[in-house]
Order: C-alpha cells, then sequence, then structure tokens
C-alpha cells in the first residue's frame, strides 16, 4: 500500500535540516518512499489532505517506567529518595495483569502525543507475581508502537544498604539468568524491529557493583545496549562519594559502563570532565525535564552534553513522577529548562525536535532506521495539526509544535500502519484502557 500525504509542512530531522514550507511525503510498503517539496508526484492508494499540518518524524522515548502508571499522584513533595522509600512497599505489589494495564494506558498515552517508540525500564520483579516483562510486550503489541524493553535489576535490597525493600529485589544470578532470557526471547535485531531487548541494572544505590559488571559483561556479549540511571540527584552522588568513593560518572566509568552501546538516564549532576567523557566516549543521556522537575532534581547540562558531542534524547520517566506521562509536552520543558540553565539560546526549537526524534533513535542505537523523514527509513511519522486556535498565527511550524500548545494528531503512522488517527487511538478502546487501569491502581492500592 502507498500512503501519500500531500500540502503539508514538511520537518525531516535530517543532517540538513530539511524543511518544506509546503511538501509530500509517501510512504510504500512500511518504508519512507519519498520526501519532498510541493504536491506529491503520485496518487497512491490512501491519499492523506495535509494542509494545515506538520509532518515531522515520530517522536522517540527514551526512558519510561510503565508500570508506574498505576501509582500516579503518590509521594507529591518527596526527593527522589524519599519518593522511592514511599513507593517501593507499593510496587511490591504489581503483577502480570496491573502491568499490562498500566503498560497498556502508558503508551496509549504517548501514542496519543506523538510518541512511536518507546523504551521502557522494567527493574521490579516481585516474586511469584507472573511474566512482567512479557505483559509489558504485550501491551506493546496491542497499541502498536516500537518497544524497547530495558529488562532491569535490582539486587540490593535494604539488608545489603540499599532502597528497595528485599522482597523486590533479585539474587546477582537470577537477575542475569531472567535478563539473558528476555534476550533470547524477545530481543529482534532485525532492521525495523518492533521489539528490542537492553539491559538496564537499575542503578548505583539499588544494584551491587558486581551486578553492574556482570550485566555489562552479559550485554556486550549478547550485542545489546545498556541502560541504567546515573547522576540523577545530589543525594545519588553524596553516597556513591561515601561508598565508592567517586561520583557517579566516574563510578560507572571505572566498571566500564561508558561507551557508545549505553545510554544513562537523567544525567543531571555531571561535572565539566564527567561531560566531556561521556561526549568522547558516544555515551547517550535520557533528558527527562518533567520529572526532573517534578521531584526537584535539577537541571541537566543538555547543551554542553550536546557541544561535547553526546547523544541526547527524550525521557517521559515514570508516571509516579510525570503524571502527565505523554512524550510530545517534553519538546517545550526541554526548551524552558535548558533556557533557565543557559539562557534563551541554549536550545532552539528545532534543536528540542532533534532531541525528539534523531537524538533518542542515537541513544538506542537505530538512527539509521528512525529519527528522520528520509528515503528507506521506517514510515514512523507524526502528522500534527496546526489549523486550530491555539496555534494560530504562528507563522513557524515548528515553533507552533514545540513552544504552543501540543497539537493534536492528525495521523500517527508506526512503520506505515495507523496508530492514531484524528486524535483517537486506532487499536484499543481507551474506554476500556482507562477502566483497567483504574481496576488495577485500585487493587494495589487494596493490597497496600
Amino acid at each position: 500500500m502507498r500512503i501519500v500525504i500531500d500540502g503539508a509542512a514538511v520537518a525531516t530531522v535530517d543532517a540538513e535540516g530539511t524543511e518544506h514550507p509546503t511538501g509530500h511525503v509517501i510512504v510504500h510498503d512500511g518504508l519512507i518512499e519519498a520526501v519532498g517539496a510541493g504536491p506529491a508526484p503520485t496518487a497512491g492508494d490512501r491519499r492523506v489532505d495535509g494542509r494545515g499540518c506538520l509532518v515531522t518524524p515520530g517522536l522517540v522515548n527514551t526512558h519510561h517506567h510503565l508500570y508506574q502508571w498505576a501509582t500516579r499522584g503518590l509521594a507529591q513533595e518527596s526527593t527522589l529518595f524519599q519518593w522511592l522509600t514511599a513507593l517501593y512497599p507499593v510496587w511490591a505489589g504489581i503483577d502480570e495483569e496491573i502491568t499490562h494495564a498500566a503498560a497498556t494506558a502508558g503508551l496509549t498515552r504517548l501514542a496519543r502525543t506523538g510518541c512511536t517508540t518507546a523504551a521502557d525500564h522494567h527493574y521490579v520483579f516481585p516474586r511469584g507475581r507472573g511474566d512482567l516483562l512479557a505483559s509489558v510486550v504485550e501491551a506493546a503489541h496491542r497499541v502498536g508502537v516500537r518497544l524497547h524493553a530495558v529488562r532491569g535489576s535490582m539486587d540490593r535490597g535494604e539488608s545489603k544498604g540499599g532502597l528497595p525493600p528485599d522482597s523486590i529485589v533479585e539474587s546477582m544470578d537470577d537477575a542475569l539468568a531472567g535478563t539473558e532470557a528476555a534476550i533470547d526471547r524477545y530481543h529482534d535485531p532485525s532492521p525495523g524491529a518492533m521489539v528490542r531487548v537492553a539491559v538496564g541494572p537499575c542503578s548505583p544505590f539499588s544494584v551491587t557493583p558486581e551486578l553492574m559488571s556482570a550485566a555489562m559483561e552479559l550485554a556486550r556479549y549478547k550485542g545489546v545496549r545498556l541502560h541504567t540511571h546515573l547522576a540523577e540527584t545530589a543525594d545519588e552522588e553524596e553516597q556513591c562519594r561515601a561508598e565508592f568513593g567517586a561520583t557517579p560518572a566516574e563510578y560507572a566509568e571505572k566498571l566500564g559502563w561508558l561507551g557508545g552501546d549505553v545510554w544513562l538516564a537523567h544525567g543531571i549532576h555531571l561535572s565539566d570532565g564527567a561531560v566531556r567523557r561521556l561526549g568522547a566516549a558516544g555515551t547517550g543521556v535520557a533528558h527527562c525535564p518533567t520529572s526532573n522537575a517534578r521531584l526537584g532534581a535539577g537541571i541537566a547540562r543538555v547543551r554542553d552534553l550536546l557541544d561535547a558531542g553526546a547523544p541526547v534524547g527524550l525521557g517521559v520517566d515514570g508516571a509516579a513522577s510525570n503524571e502527565d506521562g505523554g512524550l510530545g509536552v517534553e519538546l517545550r520543558w526541554a526548551t524552558y529548562l535548558a533556557r533557565l540553565r543557559g539562557g534563551p539560546d541554549a536550545l532552539t526549537a528545532r534543536k528540542a525536535l532533534w532531541l525528539g526524534t534523531m537524538g533518542g533513535a542515537r541513544c538506542l542505537g537505530r538512527q539509521e532506521e528512525i529519527g528522520s523523514l528520509e528515503p528507506g527509513k521506517q514510515a514512523d511519522l507524526a502528522l500534527w495539526r496546526l489549523d486550530r486556535l491555539e496555534h494560530a498565527g504562528i507563522a513557524d511550524p515548528v515553533a507552533a509544535l514545540v513552544l504552543g500548545a501540543l497539537p493534536p494528531l492528525a495521523l500517527l503512522l508506526v512503520g506505515g500502519r495507523t496508530v492514531v488517527e484524528d486524535g483517537e487511538i486506532a487499536g484499543v478502546s481507551e474506554v476500556d484502557v482507562a477502566a483497567e487501569l483504574r481496576a488495577a491502581s485500585e487493587r494495589l492500592e487494596a493490597g497496600r
């Protein structure tokens, strides 16, 4: 099937930053066949009227915890460590059904805000609660978006000086076995894959150095990427210095956790030297502006990281620290926080769009497949409506998308398949998804 989007403004986010005030995108058999200015040269099997719209690459979410959709609105005035201490006992009650309901709701919200690829870092595996990772994979299939399933792990409970209760941590052997099984079962390295797996021990304060090192070795043996939380708060830095005699970035470097196959969540509290080392190593950073603001964690040095050569993408983070749960809104948050830190030219609207598309694709190692509108790439694209009151009079369509209210979607395609049309999710009933989530949240609360 050939789909022709005609008459829209086009922001390709290619290496040259090519844009067309009025142009077209042609999709054929799940791939982008052509992108150009002016009317499309062919009618196609389906024509989409793009007048009054902007077409961009689909947005890439580089960090999330989908299970947390069942626990929104809690610990509202807490720092990260206080928030985790309050929520770990609640998360001890998640099971396969709750996780599936939460993941479906989270992915539905992501899709409705322009997301076509999502990295989900799932690291809570209470014993005897079913196959939680499988429930996330099934949710992604149900909604129709690409999933990078980060098989997380924690082996440092309270009895070992960690933050999580012992009931939700695994032994190192169990964590490694579960991670390897997830790679063998779900990881698809082929171009256009809908599911890939990464290795993701949670953080320095919930994972032993032994598991951090063994997980790194497993990932590199299996040829998959590595992900963890790092340098999110001042508390984390203080703890790392006290326990390991190093900052979080220095600790990661000592363990071999810097490299082009690694992307880190948050990366807020980084020294000048750490920024340079991440850039030199090609280590990516998932910037989560809303979550960082919600927890008062700080503002990441996005401009400095970009200037150093580090890939930077956008992350929503778990909805328990970002109740909105949408990805498109992070474009504006990233822009504004960067400017609070570095002035009004610290991040342009177009660079914010790059973070949400190509920057995220680079973090996930998929820059040859997604992240820009170019012939031969996957047909993952978002068609945003800019013809309503909220954007009337904004002549620059990219500025309208990034700085204005988040526009509704006229169309969202993933591999050429329709996931959202006219603002409505195509593959699931939002009424049913909301009811499932409400029931899951109530059951989790009742079990506390």
